[in-house]
């Protein structure tokens, strides 16, 4: 297994993963063991934005960077935090924790992405091979995840950003906390469960026409669109009742319920704030 860390200007070679470390951006190239072969993808961040997409090649390659805007910000926050603690009159920025840390490791045409500064908020930019039959795809604060062109199953996993999944093929199950998710397939696999969610921001998912489908779709805070022919079913609201220490609450659940095209398997689409938008590709 072949790896490369980058620090400065200096190259080593590694025998268990590949590292990126530099001032504003760099580019990495992961091999895989058996290119051309069925692989799969992981990339797990706390702080960052994350763009994957195919292009015409056999290897996988990492552009990294740090977020300038968002950076300034954070730094923005940190002095007036801090202007009662230190005196930089008359002083300028000279220089900046603008460093990356970014890990690849490939094993059996499995790759595995992280950053070695979980608090660093960084934004990849990741090209891939077609080929890959599993992509997880997380981030927790400070940026969007973006993925377009891609055939595979897809685990898509963010809070503090929103999911765009553009012209796939396949499987998703999306979720997010606070952002909105949209999808638009090209194809699916007729076998597949889906799932999108979120707690704030709209649902806005495209399939292609020939859909075949259970729906299961519900908004605490809004309406559920469609225009399939969704034959719907009536299925009596939820309700749950529960007493603690004094205090009675009765929590109602209803959902919309109903197929497309004769029923199949389930697409299950929740969110809190927000509407949920079924689509036709035209």
């Amino acid at each position: 297994m072949k790896a490369i860390k980058f620090t400065g200007l200096v190259i080593l070679a590694l025998a268990l993963s590949t590292r990126l470390m530099a001032q504003e951006s760099q580019q990495l190239t992961v091999p895989l063991s058996d290119p051309g072969k069925p692989y799969k993808l992981n990339v797990d961040l706390v702080t960052g934005a994350i763009n994957v997409s195919v292009y015409d090649g056999k290897d996988i390659i990492i552009d990294a960077q740090s977020s300038k805007q968002h950076s300034a910000r954070h730094e923005n926050r940190e002095r007036d935090r801090d202007k009662n603690k230190e005196n930089t009159s008359g002083m300028r920025r000279i220089s900046g924790s603008d460093n990356l840390d970014i890990i690849a490791r490939e094993k059996n045409n499995q790759v595995n992405i992280t950053t070695g500064m979980p608090g660093k908020h960084v934004e990849l930019t990741i090209k891939i091979p077609q080929g890959a039959t599993h992509v997880k795809l997380s981030s927790v604060n400070g940026g969007d995840i973006y993925v377009s062109d891609i055939n595979s199953d897809l685990e898509v996993s963010n809070t503090n950003g929103g999911i765009k999944l553009i012209n796939i093929s396949g499987s998703a199950v999306a979720n997010t906390t606070n952002g909105p998710v949209v999808a638009v397939f090209r194809s699916i696999d007729a076998r597949a469960a889906m799932a999108f969610t979120t707690l704030n921001g709209n649902i806005d998912v495209t399939f292609p026409a020939s859909l075949k489908a259970n729906i299961k779709a519900r908004s605490d805070n809004g309406d559920v669109y469609s225009d399939f022919d969704v034959v719907t079913e009536k299925s009596p609201a939820k309700s749950t009742k529960t007493a603690k220490d004094g205090m009675y609450r009765i929590k109602v659940e209803d959902w919309v319920i109903g197929k497309i095209n004769g029923g199949g398997p389930e697409m299950l689409m929740k969110n809190m704030n927000g509407n949920i938008y079924i689509r036709k590709a035209k």
